[in-house]
């Protein structure tokens, strides 16, 4: 008999799935300018809520699609049509998302909720295909159940903002967050495709790249002074550092073969992409004299502290010759605090400041690019 796994046709990554993860490339690009209403110096309490809010809120509506896709997408007419729909809505997100919500707040929260929606409605006509197998039947209803529940609390969101002028948005985002890790525990023994989905994921971390290099066009402004080549030589190197580290991970040493349901990895990059996210503010924000100088130096070092922080926890994901042991973590955590000690010396001097910045990337990058290494040799040695 033959092994079913041999004969398992691999699931590709459709065009469509492309088409659909760009219109998230413009909605990180307009979500990231609320972070540029600066008042005195500094980003206002209620503008980065509003940021850190919409950023999950998107990320999350890609990741239930991207579950949905992975699992139960045929790349039929269906899958498109619902794809299509969710793009439209999305525009309304992007359209919606502002500093205040005071003007927006029912355009973005009411497309939240349709797409939600549209979503679980997807489960639900997916249920006739599963009738006769009692675990992905349960599955598909507690699904559509955790994103209805999240749609509905979107409603009473609009409800007691309609009433008090308070959002509580927080609530919906949060409930989704608790609710997948949940979920994906209770469905330990429902494998993804994982070849299929860290592929998809990958190529989010890309577009949000993309998003980077846009940001970082700032710096390329024609100015032939000594310090905007400086500092245009060091952006373009620490965006070069975060993706080359990012893609030795993905190619040398995720095991893109694991049976898994998938949940911990999504979640792991749900936070990594919001930290690339913040890197692209923080580096628009490292030349502009306005911003506050601690405010911008601790954006700036958090955010690269939790890109590789959450780069690491992938390690359960990893071959299993590509471990991280325990003194690879003491190093990883001394290293990091020394960043954190020298970025915060050194937070009037942006020339050390930036300089600082790409030896702690490069220093992580090889250490990542030395893990890479040992695997892909233990893998001709074996063969």
């Amino acid at each position: 008999m033959k092994n079913e796994t041999a004969v398992k046709k691999e699931k590709k990554v459709e065009f469509i799935e492309l088409v659909y993860d760009l219109i998230f490339v413009y909605i990180v690009g307009h979500n990231n300018s609320i972070l540029h209403h600066i008042e005195g110096g500094v980003v206002g309490r209620e503008a980065f809520f509003s940021y850190i809010l919409c950023t999950l809120a998107v990320i999350q509506i890609w990741s239930f699609t991207t579950f949905y896709i992975n699992i139960y997408g045929r790349n039929g007419v269906r899958d498109h049509v619902f794809l299509f729909i969710n793009m439209y809505l999305l525009y309304y997100i992007a359209d919606g998302i502002s500093d205040g919500w005071k003007s927006t707040f029912f355009r973005f929260n009411i497309a939240w909720a349709l797409i939600l929606i549209n979503i679980a409605v997807q489960h639900l006509i997916e249920l006739k295909n599963h009738k006769s197998e009692a675990l992905e039947a349960r599955q598909l209803k507690l699904k559509a159940a955790v994103i209805l529940s999240e749609a509905a609390l979107v409603g009473v969101n609009m409800l007691v903002f309609a009433k008090t002028g308070v959002s509580t948005s927080y609530i919906p985002v949060f409930f989704g967050i608790i609710a997948t890790v949940l979920l994906g525990w209770r469905s330990s023994k429902v494998a993804v495709d994982f070849a299929h989905l860290s592929e998809r994921i990958m190529l989010y971390v890309v577009f949000t790249f993309g998003e980077m290099i846009i940001a970082i066009a700032a710096y390329f402004t024609g100015e032939t002074s000594a310090s905007g080549i400086y500092f245009s030589t060091m952006a373009f190197i620490i965006v070069v550092g975060l993706f080359l580290s990012y893609g030795t991970l993905y190619n040398k040493i995720i095991d893109r073969e694991k049976q898994t349901n998938g949940t911990g990895y999504m979640m792991i990059h749900v936070f990594m992409i919001f930290a690339l996210n913040n890197i692209s503010v923080a580096l628009e924000f490292m030349r502009d004299e306005e911003v506050n100088l601690l405010q911008k130096t601790v954006l700036l070092t958090s955010s690269f502290v939790m890109y590789f922080a959450f780069m690491f926890m992938t390690a359960g994901y990893a071959k299993m010759r590509c471990g991280f042991n325990l003194k690879f973590i003491i190093v990883l955590l001394c290293i990091a605090a020394s960043f954190i000690a020298l970025m915060l010396i050194f937070r009037e001097m942006m020339y050390v400041n930036i300089a600082i910045t790409v030896v702690y990337i490069y220093g992580i990058f090889l250490m990542i690019y030395r893990q890479g290494k040992l695997s892909e040799r233990d893998e001709q040695t074996e063969n």
